[in-house]
């Protein structure tokens, strides 16, 4: 299956593929390079309305909260000169209710918070000592206060807005206060109700401690807010716009700003989809007036594609078969009349000399210990293999440094290793071309010495022994070392059985005092 596709997508119709997925992609860029721009400027147009809208509305807000203290103020001053004079009392907190309509309610209080008066009349809390949080904070500051929002001795949800009464000689008297209700129609509730959009958008209205004072939604007012990064903003008395995620993760374009008499928020907020919405139909219009020249694009790409596709098709089949030994021939034979194909030309041509260097030099990794340059186990295999077919008759040394632990443990593992290192290399010296030398373990090495008797076999391990003895070691001096001798087939029909015996024999070395060498009889 694999290579009736391989067979089908040649290099040429891959060039046409991809030049067809190139013109396509550009114009996709084209496409979402012309969204991106427009989309950006829609968002920010509507940040920055949002931001003005919401900065409008937090100084009409500001306006208003301030107008609302300089009436309970102008009340506070009448009241403070007629105090005691409950009729007084009784018509100025309706006049002072139904001349603006900027409160719900309005009531006065003595100094003990005991209600004197309330508009509308609501004989279920006169004469009763209010204790609520808007009540205590404006009597103990004493003076003009914006309570946080709170439930009412009447079970409302309000924001209580109040200024101290003073008599003329300077006695604190008490207080009148208007209650603005947050869940039912109020002047606040006019004032942010009537956004200019009617898409989605809309205004809500935050605490600086991310409480809701106001929304279209009532049942959400009173609800605290988390996670929001703009009220988090708010919070910190900042005004700005933000790409954002609202509580209802809903991507929102939002703009706030802080009133600054009370620290509230207004928030005024569009969403995403609803701003972008227009840009649907703009893209319809970019694609009809792309896709002419995309079309043309597509041409001139297929017919210069054609044209560079027959070298590069030659290269390619001269590639899938790159372990013939004609393919060098075949490649040198392209004619590649162009810049970029006589290049990939010579790069293949390079590549298969690169290739075949590095076979033999992973050949010879393979079979080669890192550290010493000898031969590992995998030569030592290939060898007895080899001498087992021919049957040719071989010497076998195993050598092993005397106390090569104790090297370690006194110089270190990288003393350690370059006295392995000079050792290796009296191995070489020793040796005759046809010889194996080989490292097999840590401090143990096995020398195969083909067509060699054991007579001859222990002369050159004793002459092995004494140029060892005698080589002066970096940082360790002077080593010895053990060694053993067998031979195949005299000592034994099976090759690991001689091993073993010139292993052996290297112990026997060992136990016999060290720095010599042991032949098996």
């Amino acid at each position: 299956m694999t290579k009736l596709f391989l067979h089908k997508i040649d290099l040429r119709r891959l060039i046409l593929v991809l030049t067809i997925v190139s013109a396509l992609v550009s114009l996709a860029n084209t496409m979402q390079a012309s969204y991106l721009v427009q989309s950006r400027q829609l968002i920010d147009s509507a940040l920055e309305s949002n931001a003005a809208y919401a900065a409008k509305l937090a100084n009409s807000t500001n306006d208003f909260i301030e107008q609302a203290q300089q009436q309970l103020a102008y009340s506070a001053a009448l009241l403070g000169k007629n105090f005691g004079d409950e009729a007084a009392y009784a018509a100025e907190v309706d006049r002072l209710r139904l001349q603006t309509d900027s409160f719900n309610s309005v009531m006065l209080l003595d100094s003990r918070g005991e209600v004197l008066a309330t508009s509308p009349e609501n004989q279920s809390i006169m004469g009763m000592t209010l204790q609520t949080p808007g009540v205590r904070a404006a009597m103990e500051e004493k003076k003009p206060a914006i309570s946080t929002p709170y439930i009412s001795a009447a079970g409302n949800f309000i924001v209580f807005i109040s200024s101290p009464v003073w008599s003329p000689t300077g006695k604190y008297l008490g207080l009148i206060g208007g209650s603005i209700y947050l869940r039912q129609p109020s002047i606040l509730n006019r004032l942010l109700a009537s956004h200019y959009h009617k898409d989605g958008s809309y205004v809500y209205v935050v605490s600086h401690d991310h409480q809701l004072i106001y929304h279209p939604q009532s049942d959400r007012v009173g609800d605290y807010v988390q996670g929001n990064t703009v009220i988090d903003k708010i919070a910190k008395g900042l005004n700005g716009s933000e790409e954002t995620v609202n509580s209802r993760q809903v991507p929102v374009l939002a703009g706030y700003a802080v009133v600054q008499s009370t620290g509230w928020g207004v928030v005024a907020q569009r969403p995403k989809a609803q701003t972008l919405a227009p840009i649907e139909s703009l893209m319809q219009r970019v694609i009809f007036k792309t896709l002419p020249i995309t079309l043309i694009s597509l041409l001139v790409i297929w017919w210069c594609a054609r044209q560079i596709s027959r070298p590069l098709r030659l290269l390619a089949n001269s590639a899938q078969s790159m372990d013939d030994t004609t393919t060098e021939d075949r490649i040198q034979t392209v004619n590649s009349w162009y810049f970029e194909a006589q290049e990939l030309k010579r790069i293949m041509l390079l590549g298969i000399g690169l290739l075949k260097n590095n076979i033999r030099r992973l050949h010879a990794d393979v079979h080669t210990d890192p550290l010493t340059g000898l031969g590992n186990r995998r030569s030592l295999d290939a060898a007895l293999t080899e001498f087992q077919t021919a049957n040719l008759p071989f010497a076998a040394v195993s050598v092993d440094i005397d106390f090569f632990k104790k090297i370690n443990d006194t110089y270190g593992h990288d003393v350690g290793d370059q006295v392995l290192q000079s050792l290796a290399n009296c191995l070489k010296e020793v040796c005759r071309a046809g010889d194996v030398p080989c490292r097999v373990g840590g401090e143990e090495f096995l020398i195969l010495l083909p067509g060699t008797d054991k007579h001859a076999a222990a002369q050159m391990a004793e002459r092995l022994r004494r140029q060892v003895e005698a080589a002066d070691m970096p940082m360790v001096g002077n080593i010895t070392v053990s060694l053993g001798v067998a031979h195949w087939p005299d000592d034994a029909k099976s090759i690991a059985a001689v091993l073993k015996l010139a292993d052996d024999m290297l112990y026997q070395a060992k136990r016999g005092g060290r720095n010599r060498v042991a032949v098996f009889e």
